[in-house]
């Protein structure tokens, strides 16, 4: 078989997810202390899992419709209502999809042309970019930096704007940073993509992963956003549910329609199990959100001080469960750091450069785990960095 005339020039082409790469490397290690894994700690809530597990008894194991139970999109419409102050028709406006990343698939390909062009601020998920590629688009990055937080800055947006661009992707809070964006850096994004006749994907993925207090806002919640948004969120960080692979996407009937037809031809529906189980989660799962956000606020903070003791300069996230520490001081590169931290303090990070270019001299590492090991893990990281000063001496 002559499998460079047989696969895909554009799949073989696209680079491997640098997350996986590192993730190979710790898997099957007991002895490892892992910070790369973006996936809550906690078990799902027992009442969730109870619904799931009832689901089944009653033998619910049917397809159900291309558009999702009609029970869980009306409990969709309520909780968007109440969270992101947004109204959606859940007849017509609301899809569940299997994950959010089958959300950002189809409404890519539903809203790309060949040659379309795709922004979206980087350091960023690792899907992203690959997906527009996919779908036929142009993916353009737009660099942020830890001058602005790592937020879009929205001059240089605008700068990026070609006659071309057709799509802008936004994540806040932003995973790898932890990042937010500001309401003012929100209403100046807005005005941009109204002047341009811009679309907006936002992935709100970690919205409830909020700290300090600030409530979150989307950016389809702003005057005239609405109609020129596909809301994107789930079920998996918030409710620590990620196996249930379910997300949704809120959006203007005219797209959603065309995304039903894909989703039609490749999922049919996401399973009626983790539908059933996302209902009680909505109705009755924010008291154990709360705690799981409290718990993650704590090692935050945590995590950040013991990050800017060791020298390893970190800014404070508003929100998810990431901190994106520099490591420039030590005189190696992102992916040099992280395999000598591997091999010398069995401990786990992600190389900035997994999310970007401009994630050079930065290191990914997700507090979502055990405070103990967090402890354990700074503990380790702290001598390494200690001997990488004794190098340079």
């Amino acid at each position: 078989m002559n499998w460079n005339r047989m696969l895909s020039e554009k799949i073989v082409s696209m680079p491997r997810s640098g997350i996986r790469e590192f993730f190979d490397l710790v898997t099957g290690s007991k002895d490892i202390i892992s910070l790369g894994v973006g996936e809550p700690d906690f078990v799902t809530p027992w009442n969730i899992r109870e619904a799931a597990i009832f689901s089944l008894e009653k033998g619910h194991t049917t397809y159900t419709s291309n558009y999702g139970l009609e029970s869980l999109r009306r409990e969709i419409a309520k909780y968007v209502g109440k969270f992101f102050r947004i109204d959606y028709d859940p007849l017509h406006e609301i899809l569940p999809t299997v994950g959010v990343s089958e959300a950002i698939d189809l409404a890519l390909r539903c809203l790309l042309n060949p040659g379309d062009e795709v922004l979206y601020h980087e350091p960023c998920y690792v899907s992203y970019a690959p997906t527009v590629l996919m779908a036929g688009g142009v993916a353009t990055p737009v660099e942020t930096s830890i001058d602005d937080l790592f937020a879009l800055n929205p001059a240089k947006l605008e700068a990026a704007i070609t006659p071309r661009t057709k799509v802008l992707m936004l994540n806040f809070p932003t995973n790898p940073t932890g990042s937010i964006a500001p309401l003012e850096t929100l209403r100046a994004i807005a005005d941009i993509c109204i002047r341009h006749d811009l679309f907006v994907l936002t992935d709100e993925i970690y919205s409830e992963l909020r700290y300090d207090g600030i409530e979150h806002t989307s950016i389809a919640a702003l005057p005239g956003m609405k109609e020129r948004c596909l809301l994107l969120h789930g079920f998996s960080k918030a409710f620590a549910m990620t196996g249930f692979r379910l997300g949704y996407a809120c959006g203007p009937r005219e797209l959603i329609e065309q995304m039903v037809k894909i989703h039609s031809y490749t999922m049919i529906c996401p399973t009626i199990t983790s539908q059933e189980a996302a209902i009680e989660a909505l109705r009755h799962g924010t008291p154990e959100m709360l705690e799981m956000r409290d718990s993650y606020h704590m090692r935050r903070d945590y995590i950040v001080k013991r990050f800017n003791d060791m020298g390893m300069d970190c800014h404070l996230p508003g929100g998810a469960f990431y901190t994106f520490p520099s490591v420039k001081r030590f005189g190696l590169s992102s992916r040099d750091f992280s395999l000598r931290l591997i091999r010398e303090q069995k401990v786990a990070g992600v190389p900035g450069t997994a999310f970007g270019a401009c994630g050079e001299g930065y290191l990914r590492c997700c507090y979502a785990t055990a405070f103990n090991l967090l402890e354990k893990a700074c503990d380790k990281m702290e001598c390494f960095c200690e001997g990488l000063l004794r190098e340079q001496a």
